[in-house]
């Protein structure tokens, strides 16, 4: 199985004392070697690579447990806005379907609940394998 065919991948990005932080995200595979996935602006993931751009993504579940047998995969990843975004969000909903609906319902209740306005999917991540992580997630 390759990173393409994961339904979830466990983001790791790094704080600038470089302490680990890992967030399972939805995947999409992008043109050529090139993965992304959407979040909030206000994230800390984007807040992390803002400053660095280092990541490491492995197969895991929705909660985050990594598949056994799998290892890191080295990669790079930077936010994007305007197309990148409308084609990550496009493949975003054609694989995850009525889930992307159900997700979006439950970001804007939780922003009702805390009585303040949450952005949702207005940032877009494409991550790049540094180390092949296309073609087996196992090195």
């Amino acid at each position: 199985m390759t990173l393409s065919d994961e339904k979830y991948v466990l983001l790791t990005t790094f704080k600038r004392d470089g302490t680990p932080v890992a967030t399972p995200v939805w995947w999409v595979p992008m043109e050529g070697e090139r993965f992304g996935f959407y979040t909030s602006s206000t994230s800390g993931k984007i807040k992390r690579l803002d400053h660095t751009e280092r990541v490491t993504v492995q197969p895991c579940n929705a909660r985050g447990k990594v598949r056994e047998g799998t290892s890191p995969t080295e990669a790079t990843a930077r936010a994007v806005t305007g197309p990148e975004l409308g084609s990550i969000t496009s493949k975003v909903r054609e694989k995850y379907g009525f889930a992307t609906k159900v997700t979006k319902a439950l970001a804007r209740i939780g922003g009702l609940i805390k009585r303040r306005h949450q952005s949702y999917a207005d940032r877009g991540v494409v991550v790049t394998p540094t180390s092949g992580g296309s073609a087996n997630p196992t090195t």
